[in-house]
């Protein structure tokens, strides 16, 4: 645990809010960055800044979140924006000179007045981590970063086309919406599979948890690979997916042992095991065996199954479509954290060509 990276995750609230609602047409949830982090270290500290009158519903996710909530209120004629983002700034600064254990500060926000102190804190030798919406993250801020997540990719987080999003109310200063969706459902990791009626209800369920565990564990390993240079060993993993849900237990699976589960999707090729540095902590990484290239074939005769009748397919209902031949079919068992992501895959692979227009993206096979 002594070399864990200690995080300070740090939320601009209105920005994240505002940003995810108007460019993803989805409400804001904190668990997709928490997991993001819980791949990076251990989050020590964390605290949201709003005005959070209009915030009303969104505090109890983030109190579920055990988020400090720092309560900037607005005055009459005072802008409530600056003065969340000084506040934010100065406990930041703070935090960095006064508690040495903190290395990494998460800085969630797509506001490029926050380049400057991104700057600081890596002149102090912190590592900095910036979280914010695509669409709505200054270009400024993303290469001032050590790290940089876009909240639209991380695991969990699905936009809907922006044909169907909505505008909200007019914030009282006039400067864009502050209308808060009902707070999300945590996002869960689960799989959520077509209606059926299986035979045996009792094997089915067995077959689901195993599929749900495998799709927590893939997305783990694929994290840690993408985030550390360092090999994964079965003890780094097992000591993640703690940092991601501390209740988890491999016994609620059906396992005696985590190296048991660890050989298990080994068995079913989710996984390749190797020898680790100690015995009994092999080195794990995502199967290599073919089946991501059987995906994107899956992908590219979806595209020309749906486009006999038109030239560009949109990608909003193909997983569907996939899912009607192959209902066992995830992305997530790749190591991929959504279906989007997974595209943009198997375009590298050249298995498909994607364009992007006002509702989406449109593919078509290469």
């Amino acid at each position: 645990m002594d070399d864990d990276d200690r995080i300070a995750l740090l939320l601009d609230y209105e920005n994240l809010a505002l940003g995810a609602r108007d460019h993803l047409a989805t409400p804001f949830d904190l668990l997709p960055i928490t997991d993001a982090l819980a791949e990076r270290g251990r989050v020590v500290v964390r605290r949201a800044y709003a005005d959070w009158s209009y915030f009303d519903e969104d505090r109890r996710m983030l109190t579920r979140g055990h988020v400090e909530l720092i309560e900037m209120p607005q005055r009459m004629g005072a802008s409530r924006k600056n003065a969340a983002d000084i506040k934010m700034a100065v406990d930041v600064i703070e935090m960095a000179f006064s508690r040495d254990y903190i290395s990494t500060f998460a800085i969630c926000t797509g506001d490029s007045d926050f380049t400057p102190l991104v700057h600081k804190l890596r002149e102090l030798n912190k590592r900095v981590i910036g979280v914010g919406v695509r669409d709505s993250t200054s270009k400024m801020l993303p290469p001032a970063c050590d790290e940089f997540l876009y909240y639209d990719d991380l695991a969990g987080v699905e936009s809907r086309p922006a044909s169907s999003r909505r505008s909200g109310k007019t914030k009282p200063d006039g400067g864009g919406s502050v209308e808060s969706a009902a707070p999300s459902k945590p996002v869960v990791t689960r799989v959520q599979e077509p209606d059926e009626e299986p035979e045996n209800d009792q094997l089915e369920d067995e077959a689901a948890d195993h599929r749900d565990v495998a799709v927590l564990v893939a997305q783990t390993v694929a994290g840690l690979e993408r985030s550390s240079a360092a090999d994964v060993t079965a003890s780094v993993l097992k000591r993640t997916l703690l940092r991601k849900d501390p209740t988890f237990n491999e016994a609620d699976h059906g396992f005696r042992a985590f190296g048991e589960l660890v050989r298990h999707l080994a068995d079913r090729g989710v996984l390749d095991v190797s020898d680790g540095p100690a015995q009994g902590d092999p080195v794990v990484r995502l199967s290599e065996r073919g089946s991501r290239e059987e995906a994107f074939a899956l992908l590219r005769d979806a595209v020309v199954d749906a486009g006999k009748n038109k030239k560009d397919v949109p990608l909003s209902g193909l997983k569907d479509h996939i899912r009607r031949d192959h209902p066992e079919f995830t992305e997530k068992t790749f190591g991929y954290r959504s279906f989007l992501q997974f595209a943009r895959a198997a375009e590298t692979a050249g298995v498909i060509t994607m364009e992007r227009n006002d509702d989406g993206y449109l593919l078509r096979p290469a």
